[in-house]
């Protein structure tokens, strides 16, 4: 892929795509493969002065998936695509990145089979990543570029994202914030807890709808740690319904009720506001 840009002053090749949010990993690209920078179409090496109305072009390099994961003729719920980003419905019960336990019938699997039907040199690059039993919306860059730009965003809080959860109890707040630093567990590799030396994590949450013994409450995060939200519900003594890791049972669904409901980001070279939204699933819907 090529993108292209025209110049509107007189600047050094470097200094304006370093305005364009290119890494240091690609400018080392770009250096082991000159012919990967062009202006006017011809060749042009980094500390080249491009002048105004000159058209400064870069393609993509070629990019390397780990050599764990290969790519299977898998059926991806995408909601939205085009040459830079991806955003797909994930269902329940689907792991993202392969594991020693799954190295198969992973999102990343059919995302590799889905750029290798389209003739694209990419690897995948997750910028949302959700639990395998965690259902909804998902973020993907599809090329190394798009990946940096979103994840610089990502940083500064620009890619919103809320969630909606079906936890046991009653919640005693119509609103609330939980701050608790989260750690690993002691003893264990998968699960977390609130322990006062673990990292910073911030939780708003607010109530949707009450139910008998249950209650479904929208949450926001402020920070992305691991099973953040599953920890922090669990530490108000309202653990999600059916996340047995965390205190739930399983009497009325058999997975963590947890869902990814909207996302909206802006564009990395469009630079569009893009919305998406996805329904509560069947399985949160209880008497």
């Amino acid at each position: 892929m090529k993108l292209s840009w025209t110049l509107q002053e007189e600047i050094v090749i470097k200094d304006f795509l370093k305005q364009q949010g290119v890494s240091r990993r690609l400018f080392k690209t770009f250096k082991e493969e000159p012919q990967l920078v062009t202006l006017n179409q011809q060749p042009a090496p980094l500390w080249h002065i491009g002048k105004i109305s000159d058209c400064l072009e870069v393609e993509l390099p070629q990019e390397e998936a780990g050599a764990y994961m290969e790519a299977e003729p898998l059926e991806l719920p995408i909601v939205f695509e085009d040459e830079h980003v991806l955003v797909l419905d994930k269902n329940p019960g689907v792991a993202v990145i392969p594991s020693m336990n799954q190295p198969s019938g992973t999102i990343a699997n059919g995302l590799l089979w889905h750029y290798q039907k389209q003739g694209l040199p990419y690897t995948v690059h997750i910028l949302t990543r959700l639990d395998r039993d965690t259902s909804g919306l998902m973020l993907v860059a599809k090329h190394r570029y798009a990946h940096t730009l979103l994840a610089a965003d990502q940083k500064q809080g620009k890619i919103q994202r809320s969630y909606v959860a079906l936890v046991e109890g009653r919640m005693a707040e119509q609103s609330g914030t939980i701050s608790k630093p989260i750690g690993r567990k002691e003893g264990s590799i998968i699960e977390r807890e609130v322990r006062p030396d673990g990292q910073t994590a911030i939780t708003h949450f607010r109530w949707q709808t009450s139910y008998a013994n249950h209650t479904l409450v929208e949450i926001k995060l402020a920070t992305g740690r691991t099973h953040q939200i599953r920890v922090h519900m669990a530490s108000l003594g309202l653990p999600l319904a059916g996340d047995t890791l965390y205190g739930g049972n399983k009497d009325v669904i058999s997975r963590q009720a947890l869902h990814s409901q909207q996302l909206r980001f802006i564009h990395p070279f469009t630079k569009r506001v893009l919305n998406f939204h996805s329904p509560i699933p069947a399985d949160f819907l209880i008497e």
